[in-house]
């Protein structure tokens, strides 16, 4: 007997990754071996030197092939088994471990936006819809769009066993949201990736795309965002870690902008519930700040943040290691851990 393990892995491909995957049988009870690709062809070798080797770090059952069959994310790794230079993972491992004692939860919203015919669903041909503000979380044919294939994504998910903890509608038509977490940072950026994976692979079954463009539509239309909600096991007992941790992101608030995703400029433009991309703020209960403190956490005292600059687009390896390692190690000097 055999099953089919399905290799997943991140590419080269700027300033974006894309995800690629290829089915390999193996032997039932069979160990998942590193397997090998041909980097020329993902933006990750040249012609003359093209093997890379993909190295199994997480599997879950593949939910549309059913039965014994993977769904097995792979790191990507050079011929010498060192991490290839788009290897994001590995850095993120080496911070997590480094601030594992703080005990670091996240819970990230990946907004997405479904496309068909070169243009979002629920775009009338040659026109547009009636303005944003009935969609969001909307219920209705004339305000819904592409319900079928979020519901049987939704299903593949928990199927798949991973941390999905809820779906929306978002406030353009054909926009929407699932929610990932919470769980720890290599966790939550290994559940996105395969969830983004079932994401393309359900929708490519209804002849719809789907894209993590982080402006999909220019004008008065939202853009799509990956917010990305965090804690520590000191944030989640007092409040004074909760500004300490807000303070941080702050002092770094370049190098994570940089990092968040391309095109954030335009979508972090102060408009549309963003702050400029080149301001760095929190508050309160403001969806209009960098980083918001949820209204309930201020009245709990403790609890959690939510840095709202990540694009949809964002690598969740890379947004995980910036928040803990920016967050965590001023935590750590302040004696809040």
């Amino acid at each position: 007997m055999t099953f089919k393990a399905e290799y997943i892995w991140i590419d080269g491909t700027q300033p974006t990754a894309k995800l690629r995957s290829k089915t390999r049988i193996l032997a039932d009870g069979a160990e998942l071996p590193i397997w090998g690709f041909d980097g020329s062809s993902t933006n990750q070798a040249d012609g003359g030197s093209s093997d890379r080797v993909l190295k199994p770090v997480f599997s879950c059952p593949d939910p549309i092939r059913g039965g014994d069959n993977l769904l097995v994310l792979c790191e990507v790794l050079n011929i010498d088994m060192t991490p290839h230079e788009s290897n994001t993972r590995a850095a993120l491992v080496e911070v997590a471990e480094k601030y594992a004692d703080q005990e670091s939860w996240f819970g990230i919203e990946q907004e997405y936006t479904f496309f068909k015919e070169g243009r979002p669903l629920g775009f009338p041909l040659g026109g547009f819809p009636a303005p944003q503000g009935g969609y969001y979380c909307g219920v209705g044919a004339d305000e819904v769009f592409g319900r079928e294939v979020v519901e049987k994504h939704l299903d593949y998910c928990l199927a798949a066993g991973l941390a999905i903890s809820g779906i929306n509608a978002e406030v353009m038509p054909g926009q929407w949201e699932f929610q990932v977490g919470p769980a720890g940072p290599v966790e939550v950026a290994d559940h996105l990736w395969i969830a983004r994976w079932l994401l393309y692979r359900t929708a490519e079954d209804f002849n719809i795309a789907a894209t993590l463009d982080a402006k999909p539509v220019k004008g008065d239309w939202n853009g799509a965002g990956a917010h990305t909600n965090f804690s520590t096991k000191a944030m989640r007992e007092g409040y004074d870690a909760i500004i300490t941790a807000c303070e941080a992101l702050g002092t770094n608030a370049e190098e994570h902008v940089r990092n968040y995703g391309a095109g954030i400029e335009d979508r972090l433009t102060g408009h549309h519930e963003t702050a400029p991309w080149n301001k760095y703020s929190y508050g309160v209960s403001d969806r209009g700040a960098s980083v918001r403190i949820p209204w309930q956490v201020e009245v709990d005292k403790k609890g959690y943040i939510e840095d709202r600059r990540p694009n949809a687009n964002v690598d969740p390896y890379k947004v995980t290691r910036l928040i803990v390692n920016t967050c965590c190690s001023a935590l750590e000097k302040a004696g809040q851990v």
